[in-house]
């Protein structure tokens, strides 16, 4: 029996698990042998120091905006998921590999995360503004006891 969530009766995350470093491996050797190993490996080197910087730059960047958002009295919903973008885009920039690189650096532009966060902000947004079972029960009273 296939589950329904399988890509072929193999799980997508499993797929995904195989599929990518093959492709890596394909990349990393192509380009190897037209530029030499040395400076293939120097490539996969300083795109992962340079995807560092970034990720701290932008982590650092949606941190004050998400701040301040707080600090205004307004649920930061994108700036949160702008910081879990920017955490991806880290983690994948840190990995080995030419193709997560170019995922990795395309989460660091803040244009192409706006376009992926907009269907997720929306379903945060319409959550939040239902509130949590335990906020609806409380009493709505001035009275304050200390």
């Amino acid at each position: 029996m296939v589950d329904e969530g399988c890509f072929g009766g193999i799980k997508l995350e499993f797929a995904l698990f195989i599929c990518v470093p093959l492709v890596e491996l394909y990349l990393l050797f192509r380009i190897g042998a037209k530029i030499g190993p040395a400076p293939t490996i120097g490539l996969v080197v300083i795109t992962g120091f340079i995807g560092a910087s970034l990720a701290r730059q932008q982590g650092f960047k949606v941190w004050k905006k998400i701040q301040a958002e707080l600090n205004a009295g307004q649920m930061p919903a994108g700036e949160l998921i702008d910081g879990l973008l920017v955490l991806i885009g880290g983690i994948v920039l840190l990995t080995p590999g030419l193709l997560t690189d170019l995922c990795g650096f395309a989460l660091m532009i803040p244009t192409v995360r706006n376009v992926l966060k907009t269907r997720p902000e929306r379903r945060f947004l319409l959550r939040a503004s239902q509130g949590s079972p335990s906020a609806q029960t409380q009493s709505q009273d001035d009275v304050i006891d200390v």
